[in-house]
């Protein structure tokens, strides 16, 4: 069974990191992979998917660090997909409370 979410996170995340398609073909190649940039298009508008070694090394292309989440299996998905950079700071924000007032403050966020 196809799951949906493959096809809209390999697309965004392919934008994401602002990757041509043929760009991905060439890291796939790196990776002894021969993908015709057809064959990515087809993953991203859902025709087909990728079998589940080359999903792990687009996931390492693409710097998809939680994979279960990104793809929908997991409860805590959702549609935002954040980067590596903006993961990093809800972390940072989570780990110093002390700042939070103060980070909510700069933001505008009193409020919320």
């Amino acid at each position: 069974m196809k799951n949906p979410n493959i096809s809209k996170a390999l697309k965004a995340y392919r934008k994401l990191n602002r990757y041509s398609v043929n760009d991905v073909v060439l890291r796939l190649a790196e990776n002894h992979l021969s993908v015709a940039e057809k064959t990515i298009y087809g993953w991203e508008c859902g025709r087909t998917q990728p079998d589940a070694d080359t999903l792990l090394i687009l996931c390492k292309i693409y710097k998809i660090d939680n994979i279960l989440e990104t793809f929908g299996y997991n409860d805590m998905a959702d549609e935002l997909l954040l980067s590596r950079e903006e993961r990093d700071l809800i972390l940072k924000y989570r780990s110093n409370p002390d700042m939070q007032p103060a980070i909510k403050k700069l933001l505008n966020m009193n409020a919320v």
